[in-house]
């Protein structure tokens, strides 16, 4: 299957000339080994890889022992695993290099010799005991990499010709008008079954659900193991966090409430634990924004966030746990529209998903007036122009799941920040209009934004 960050290296490779290596960040079972040896063996003469996770001791110990011996931890190396590396025509790939931090620091030196290119994939890459006591390289260039998504999974489908009018639609915005169904019925598809290439390759091989959800409660266990494994000293805060997902976005108002998993908890209690959830990539934090104004970030509030799973399909199958699988039927009442529980909090999920992935920090914005509540506001997310000017920066999203909607939150915000916003947007089933000042986007254009 396609991945579009095979570009990305291709571009690494061609520009940088060996001059850094790459670090390839992401979450575990989201592809990342697949394509750097996928890329490897069709971009270079010949590569080796060292997976340390299975790599012996010898392996570990040559990196404490010969960084002022390159000649022979180089030699070694092919010796060890049989290739031959061909100067300036070869590239050697760090597999899961956290698990070795001296391999990390050996990087340095490694891209100063100049004889090849490197490749590191990592998870829980900043995880403190995994960069304690060594030297962060400066020459290791790094790419985050995601689920797969619509377009890539559009692309395992046989469907790449739907997107490019999907894109074209977009640009010259205007409805898919006679495709729309079509383009939302795979939409649906992609959401339930999620972007883990494991999970979409077996749908793709055999369109069962059950088979899918096999798969996706198998990473799931992947994760609830790296949780006791590696959340150092906060295992348990980690867990509670994790099992509370479904339950939190599942509220009308999807801010985390601490309070829920232990009374009179504090964010400070908590703030290691959702860090290593976000740095592990199990979940995508949403910080709330107090003011819509440039730099986002500078008018954050810490204690108030929303906590989405990285990917949609982990979170159906996290959510709808009914004696260790979800049941086929579930799959087929979310595929046709029909379940109207929880609709809402999979679609906002899929949303934050999509625009994590295309490169978007995820900011909302919540007021709530105790002396009147027709002063109560939320906006599901914010999202700042890409060229920056002294007014209008700021870019409104509501997201709506069902057919009937009302939008007085959107219209209270617009009334109230009118100098600092432009564009207003509202994410929904419907086809692509534009009324009332307002773009109303189908949920398949959100990676276009």
């Amino acid at each position: 299957m396609k991945r579009k960050i095979y570009n990305q290296l291709s571009k690494w490779k061609n520009e940088n000339e060996g001059k850094t290596a790459i670090l390839i960040k992401g979450a575990r079972r989201i592809g990342k080994s697949y394509i750097a040896e996928e890329f490897a063996r069709n971009e270079y003469d010949s590569y080796l890889l060292i997976d340390f996770n299975k790599a012996k001791p010898i392996v570990w110990d040559w990196f404490d022992n010969y960084l002022d011996d390159l000649d022979t931890l180089l030699f070694n190396l092919q010796i060890e695993y049989n290739v031959k590396l061909i100067p300036r025509r070869s590239v050697v790939i760090f597999d899961e290099v956290q698990l070795c931090p001296r391999a990390r620091t050996a990087i340095k030196y490694l891209v100063a010799d100049g004889r090849y290119d490197y490749i590191e994939t990592g998870s829980l890459i900043s995880i403190k005991k995994n960069v304690k006591d060594i030297v962060i390289p400066s020459e290791e260039d790094s790419v985050n990499m995601y689920p797969m998504d619509f377009e890539e999974f559009l692309m395992a489908m046989n469907e790449e010709m739907l997107w490019e009018f999907i894109v074209h639609c977009y640009e010259r915005q205007i409805p898919l008008k006679g495709l729309h169904r079509k383009a939302l019925d795979l939409f649906r598809t992609y959401m339930i079954v999620g972007g883990m290439p494991q999970a979409v390759l077996e749908y793709r091989e055999s369109r069962d659900f059950d088979r899918v959800d096999k798969v996706k409660r198998m990473i799931l266990q992947v994760y609830n193991n790296d949780i006791a494994k590696y959340a150092d000293n906060v295992e348990h805060k980690v867990q509670s966090i994790f099992d509370a997902i479904p339950s939190q976005l599942q509220r009308h108002e999807k801010k985390f409430r601490l309070s829920a998993l232990k009374p009179n908890a504090t964010y400070r209690d908590y703030n290691d634990s959702f860090f290593w959830l976000a740095d592990s990539r199990i979940v995508n934090i949403c910080n709330c924004c107090t003011e819509p104004n440039i730099g986002l970030r500078l008018n954050m509030e810490r204690n108030t966030l929303k906590c989405y799973m990285a990917d949609t399909g982990l979170l159906i199958s996290h959510s709808f746990n009914e004696n260790g699988n979800t049941p086929a039927e579930l799959y087929q009442k979310l595929l046709h529209g029909m379940l109207e529980v929880n609709e809402g909090m999979l679609v906002e999920n899929i949303v934050a998903q999509m625009l994590r992935t295309a490169g978007h920090k995820l900011f909302f914005y919540s007021h709530s007036d105790r002396n009147d509540s027709s002063n109560d506001m939320e906006i599901d997310f914010l999202m700042a122009k890409g060229k920056i000017t002294s007014r209008h920066n700021i870019i409104p999203i509501e997201v709506k799941s069902s057919q009937r909607y009302t939008l007085t939150s959107l219209r209270k915000f617009i009334a109230k920040y009118g100098e600092y916003i432009t564009d207003p947007i509202v994410i929904h089933s419907a086809d692509f209009a534009i009324k009332d000042g307002m773009t109303f986007l189908p949920l398949y254009m959100t990676p276009l934004l």
